[in-house]
């Protein structure tokens, strides 16, 4: 199962709020070559991780078929995103758009460029509480858990709430 998470938190001036964004770079993954959305969580509201005083964000997590390798995948996310605006400053700043490649199968790259299964994942209510919508049954490649597991580990302090719309 490859999943790629989804998320913004300023207005663009192309697609305006954040989640109309979001509902945007859905489709633009749908249509890259290759590549085909089968589902799609909802979208949540969260909290910035770590807190900060930076607006909310809108989040999801979609699930992808597609025969492109990883690093293709990633380049064709990296050129969406890109192409919406997204400006690289430093690590959890603001912006127009995230797209992150969370897992690929069980395929497992550490240490030489971006890391799969994303190193992060687990820590974050915006990504285990989509996730948990689309894939219940997902168990982390690495540490064997349960996305249910991984979401009774959160920190309580991490606010995410679905805003129960589809995308």
């Amino acid at each position: 199962m490859i999943f790629i998470g989804i998320g913004a938190n300023l207005p663009s001036d192309r697609f305006g709020k954040p989640q109309a964004t979001c509902d945007a770079a859905r489709v633009a993954l749908d249509r890259i070559t290759g590549v085909r959305v089968v589902a799609c969580s909802e979208w949540f509201e969260s909290a910035p991780v770590p807190l900060s005083d930076q607006p909310w964000y809108i989040n999801g997590v979609v699930k992808v078929e597609t025969d492109l390798t990883p690093r293709n995948l990633l380049q064709a996310m990296h050129a969406i995103e890109a192409d919406f605006g997204r400006v690289r400053t430093e690590r959890n700043a603001p912006r127009i758009l995230d797209l992150d490649l969370l897992a690929y199968n069980e395929t497992l790259i550490v240490g030489s460029g971006p890391e799969i299964p994303h190193p992060r994942l687990v820590e974050r209510a915006f990504v285990l509480r989509p996730l948990a919508q689309i894939a219940p049954n997902w168990v982390h490649p690495v540490t064997g858990e349960s996305v249910s597991k991984m979401i009774a580990k959160l920190p309580k302090d991490q606010v995410c709430r679905p805003l129960n719309k589809k995308i």
